[in-house]
């Protein structure tokens, strides 16, 4: 009998890097834009600003701290009969694929991700779920893993339907 059990691979450091920069890009455009707005139109300044600042403020809290804590969290690992990851801290998640029930093995890489040198695993099943994926790998690593589940589901008889 197989114990469910953590996956045991953490991503990649760098995405602690990746992440940190989407969530820059997340909070600074809209609160720059408050900003440009709240100067250019003074009656509405305070209702204009009054958020950016609060947005500011959310940014400086959420960027520094959230993709370290992700980073703890995020694991994933693949063996001979299924594909294992995990997310969250209040909220855990935990998917498992086995290899008879995947459909389509991709990998997926953001301008941002490209420049970090990472990709996403986005392994497709039969799940009302969605798609299992394994973001903040190695490019190099997320490649190896998508032949190497592509070559065992190949091995795994069954449709995956």
């Amino acid at each position: 009998m197989t114990r469910l059990r953590p996956p045991r691979n953490p991503v990649d450091r760098r995405a602690i890097g990746w992440w940190t920069t989407n969530l820059v890009i997340l909070f600074a455009g809209p609160v720059l834009t408050l900003v440009l707005l709240g100067v250019l139109i003074s009656p509405a300044r305070f209702w204009l600003l009054l958020p950016a600042l609060i947005g500011a403020v959310a940014g400086v809290v959420a960027v520094p701290a959230l993709p370290r804590w992700w980073f703890r969290v995020h694991r994933w690992e693949v063996t001979d009969t299924a594909v294992y990851t995990r997310t969250g801290f209040f909220w855990q998640e935990w998917r498992v694929a086995p290899l008879s029930r995947i459909q389509t093995v991709d990998t997926r890489r953001g301008p941002v991700e490209q420049r970090f040198g990472l990709a996403t695993v986005v392994v497709t099943t039969a799940s009302a779920k969605g798609a299992v994926t394994m973001p903040g790998l190695d490019h190099a690593l997320a490649a190896e893993v998508a032949e190497q589940l592509t070559a065992k589901t190949q091995a795994v008889p069954g449709d995956a339907t």
